[in-house]
């Protein structure tokens, strides 16, 4: 990439002028401002601590020897504000990323920051005591997708649902699943979700008029890991392990981890209860592992599912937990350094948390809960909404900022959409395609065709925008955040419909026809493999519905 090339020529340029690598290394990025050229750096500002000079002194120092031997493709380099560098290439830089992206094919973009890491990633992991609510399909979304932007770094990535099956809840469901059966009152702080009187229902049916709590229980939790897969495999993703707490408790590991932590020390007991000494580990307070009635908690389970997980042979483990559950972060990581695993500075698991989703429609929050009568599931979205459409709309923001997912536009099948305004932008590319083999054209050869003939500012922009794709790929493995890669997708499409519009691929001109081919097939290259990051399908085609205007004019 022409950005490695920029910061070799620096660095060869700074053992020439006599000058240190920043601690940080060399970092140039993409300018967001065309006037301040293609590329640029900071590393002058960044060495005049360690230089003693003022940046501007360092920038020229450095510009003076890369004007003696210029990076490839570099017209000029320019000093700009307290001492940033500004490289300014010519179009040729550009028609070399066309090269680049159709030599690497649907691989374009995609790296080795992971290469050989087995990485276990827990998402989603509701109780089993329902279908899986409309608001979780963020974590289902989110969660898949930084699964797909880990393993396009070269990462072995373990996809692994947590059954929470151990705990008193699943006896609350299983005694409200019963009342609704039998036709008693439900319990105090039962499940009132009008799902049980259908569940209860299909259990009649299979099961008959006879049915025992303990089968009422064995039943509904089946059912309801059922429809939690089934709901999954319609929003397209799979689980590679379900894992159920229970068995943590039943082969012994609770009591293992338990005995360990004693063993060396980490326990103590008060009023009646075994405690961590987390505080003395770096947490804020001591925590609880096992409560005065003899029952484990939430941490001491997770203790033992956590080092399950490593002793399975992965190097790191990621968590995508509610923001709700911040409190208990530091206590899980804590608790596992002294399990021996992790550190203070590279802690395990690592846990991503993120706010919860807001559903809206007629301008009205709906309120979600499983015990409340009123649920609207995923399951429920999913009968209206094309599963794409709810992917990337889950995936617009970033998870760490709070999202109202509005029934209304994501249902409504309107270029206003962002999601369908990306596939039509997809559908678009193969148009053209489609109909330069209508008309008889082949693409020739790449090494044959003459790219200098991309000049038009909608073309240099949409290579650009390929130039950048690389490092918006990953960065968002990086810093776990696919919304990243959601932006650039939708910068993209825009770019895209504009060059639709302002560019006519197949004319008179042959040679240029043969060039625009080449580029929109590497546009249609990069969109494809970003698309299928977020779990969304490109369409070749795409129906017109009476409420898709076209963007920015023209035809399929």
């Amino acid at each position: 990439m022409i950005s490695d090339q920029i910061a070799a020529s620096i660095k060869s340029a700074l053992a020439a002028a006599d000058l240190p690598l920043p601690d940080r290394g060399i970092e140039v990025i993409a300018a967001k401002n065309r006037d301040h050229g293609d590329w640029q750096t900071n590393v002058a500002m960044a060495l005049a601590k360690t230089v003693g000079a003022r940046p501007s002194e360092i920038a020229q120092r450095i510009i003076n020897v890369l004007e003696l031997s210029p990076p490839p493709h570099v017209e000029r380099v320019e000093i700009a504000g307290p001492g940033f560098l500004n490289f300014f290439l010519s179009p040729t830089w550009l028609h070399d990323v066309l090269a680049e992206v159709v030599a690497a094919g649907e691989n374009f973009g995609h790296g080795k920051m992971y290469a050989g890491t087995r990485i276990n990633l827990e998402f989603v992991s509701s109780n089993p005591t329902g279908p899986l609510h409309a608001g979780g399909g963020r974590w289902v979304a989110v969660g898949d997708a930084i699964a797909n932007l880990l393993a396009a770094q070269g990462a072995e990535v373990h996809r692994e649902y947590y059954l929470n099956d151990a705990g008193t809840q699943l006896q609350v469901f299983a005694a409200s699943l019963y009342c609704r059966y039998s036709g008693e009152e439900l319990p105090t702080n039962g499940y009132q979700g009008e799902y049980l009187i259908e569940m209860a229902s299909r259990m009649r049916a299979e099961l008959g008029n006879d049915v025992s709590i303990e089968q009422a229980l064995d039943w509904g939790y089946a059912d309801v890991v059922r429809q939690l897969r089934d709901d999954l495999a319609r929003i397209g993703v799979h689980f590679d392990t379900w894992f159920s707490e229970r068995l943590l408790h039943e082969r012994g590991d609770v009591a293992d981890v338990l005995g360990k932590l004693t063993e060396d020390g980490h326990t103590f007991d008060k009023d009646g209860a075994l405690w961590l000494g987390s505080e003395a580990l770096g947490d804020q307070r001591d925590r609880v592992l096992v409560r005065n009635d003899g029952t484990t908690t939430y941490l001491a389970n997770d203790l033992a599912y956590h080092r399950d997980k490593l002793r399975r042979g992965f190097d790191h483990l990621i968590d995508i937990w509610g923001a709700d559950h911040h409190g208990q972060v530091k206590s899980l990581q804590v608790g596992m350094c002294a399990l021996g695993y992790g550190s203070p500075t590279e802690p395990e698991p690592e846990i991503l948390l993120g706010q919860m989703v807001k559903l809206q429609r007629g301008g009205e929050l709906v309120r979600l809960s499983k015990r409340a009568g009123d649920v609207i599931t995923l399951s429920d979205i999913l009968d209206e909404v094309d599963p794409d459409v709810a992917r990337l709309t889950f995936l617009l923001q970033g998870i760490d900022t709070a999202q109202t997912f509005d029934l209304d536009v994501v249902t409504a099948q309107s270029i206003e959409n962002p999601v369908y305004y990306v596939q039509y932008a997809h559908a678009r590319v193969a148009s053209i395609g489609r109909r330069a083999a209508e008309a008889g054209i082949k693409r020739e050869e790449l090494a044959r065709v003459d790219r200098s003939l991309l000049t038009h500012e909608r073309e240099l922009d949409l290579l650009r925008s390929l130039a950048e794709y690389p490092e918006i790929l990953s960065r968002a493995a990086e810093l776990r955040a696919p919304h990243r890669v959601s932006t650039w997708v939708r910068d993209f499409a825009s770019r895209l419909h504009g060059f639709y519009r302002d560019c006519r691929v197949i004319g008179e001109d042959e040679a240029l026809t043969q060039a625009r081919l080449w580029l929109t097939e590497a546009c249609r290259i990069g969109l494809a493999d970003a698309l299928g990051l977020l779990g969304v399908s490109a369409p070749d085609r795409m129906e017109r519905t009476d409420e898709m205007r076209e963007p920015d004019g023209g035809d399929l």
